[in-house]
């Protein structure tokens, strides 16, 4: 019989199989793009703008860079929220699945094995709310109306905020000195790295929204001004 910590290798390895798979792979509409922006130019934006919003700029750097290479190249701020939300739900799918299958291994202390479970949980609520957020993000992205652009950006940053909480919860269930071993360590580490990767999500959400307010209101005063 495998041990644990053989399980949780094996599961380890094709968490992060799936991860950056399913993270990076290109649709059937882009997969062939033309490189319609330069390469360093949209290298240094991505850069730019993850160590200007976000609270892990070096993961937000890799994830979106990564992403960007086989996507329609992220060259504004719009393309950059996307792609950061698609980016949080599916590391928040995977470790929705691996941690899944870690509450079914055998020699879980029933504290650890309660623990996960709650996990469970909340790991499937994080990726509700951030499948509600990046659905809503299309119609967001879509309006041009001022008060359309604020009610959907509401939403997803209230879905995108929870699913944070959610998050969070799962790592307070570990919180308890009893709780410990690689269980534990393995579910934080998962959970830790997903819920970075939602933080900088909805640090470029506010940045986006900020930034077409912004252009928003500058034209809307240069209409007002125009003679």
């Amino acid at each position: 019989m495998l041990k644990l910590s053989s399980i949780l290798i094996l599961l380890s390895l094709l968490y992060f199989h799936h991860t950056f798979s399913t993270a990076t792979k290109p649709s059937a509409s882009n997969s062939n793009h033309p490189n319609t922006a330069n390469d360093d130019d949209v290298t240094n934006f991505i850069k730019a703008e993850c160590r200007a919003a976000t609270l892990y700029p070096s993961l937000c750097i890799q994830c979106l860079s990564t992403y960007n290479s086989t996507t329609t190249p992220l060259s504004s701020h719009k393309q950059l929220a996307q792609a950061a939300l698609s980016v949080s739900l599916s590391r928040a799918r995977s470790a929705a699945t691996f941690i899944s299958k870690a509450a079914r291994i055998r020699g879980l202390k029933p504290i650890e094995y309660r623990a996960v479970k709650d996990c469970v949980e909340n790991m499937a609520s994080t990726v509700d709310q951030l499948s509600r957020a990046v659905k809503e993000f299309g119609g967001w992205s879509g309006t041009h109306n001022q008060v359309d652009f604020n009610w959907h950006e509401s939403n997803i940053e209230s879905w995108v905020g929870a699913a944070l909480t959610f998050q969070n919860t799962c790592l307070d269930g570990f919180s308890s000195p009893v709780i410990g071993g690689s269980v534990e360590v393995a579910v934080r580490v998962r959970v830790t790295d997903c819920a970075q990767v939602t933080s900088n999500a909805l640090a470029l959400v506010h940045r986006y929204a900020a930034k077409h307010k912004l252009v928003s209101t500058i034209s809307s005063d240069s209409t007002v001004n125009t003679p």
